[in-house]
């Protein structure tokens, strides 16, 4: 082999690995979960940042659930915003919680309650385990008042249609790329304010 053919196989194989290198998932979510933007959400309900003047420090959750928007504090008066859906009237949760729990691809049961409510839901009674066909989506964060479970939840949604609407037994939906990104900033221990 002559030194020119040594050198150009050199620089394609250099130059493949650096086009490979940009291949990686860095500091985002892993690869599996990688969602596109759900065309069935109204574009007002996407995330974004936006400035924030509300009192809580850096790192909390504020869910408000008449305009139907999470935000999570950022420091220097930003937020990151998310478009939720909400508990039907009667069965929303208000107040405030922490983070007690953090699942991917969570399994899902309903409550008695919920059954009671909605009896076609009794075919789920043993539970839904966890993938892309579970009504909590992607991720959750579970809601503790007093180191106690709360049984509300943060959660994506296999139902993003849903998503500015009240529509859910009581937990705060977002879409299955909202609370990907919103898991990976929130921590056991976050605390949320429900207004």
């Amino acid at each position: 082999m002559d030194k020119h053919h040594i050198a150009r196989r050199g620089l394609v194989l250099g130059s493949l690995a650096l086009m490979l290198s940009g291949c990686t998932s860095g500091d985002g979510p892993p690869l599996g979960y990688r969602f596109a933007m759900d065309p069935d959400v109204d574009p007002r309900y996407r995330r974004q940042e936006v400035a924030y003047t509300g009192s809580e420090p850096p790192g909390t959750i504020v869910v408000d659930t008449a305009s139907r928007y999470l935000y999570f504090v950022e420091a220097d008066g930003l937020a990151t915003r998310y478009g939720v859906a909400v508990g039907e009237e009667g069965l929303s949760f208000k107040g405030e919680a922490t983070i007690g729990y953090k699942a991917e691809w969570p399994s899902w049961k309903p409550t008695d309650d919920m059954i009671q409510r909605k009896p076609r839901l009794a075919k789920y009674a043993d539970g839904v385990p966890g993938g892309p066909l579970n009504p909590l989506g992607a991720a959750a964060l579970y809601l503790y008042q007093g180191g106690q479970d709360t049984l509300f939840r943060l959660h994506g949604t296999n139902a993003p249609w849903s998503i500015g609407r009240a529509v859910s037994n009581g937990c705060i939906r977002l879409t299955n790329a909202n609370i990907v990104d919103l898991y990976s900033r929130a921590r056991v221990g976050t605390r949320v304010v429900v207004i």
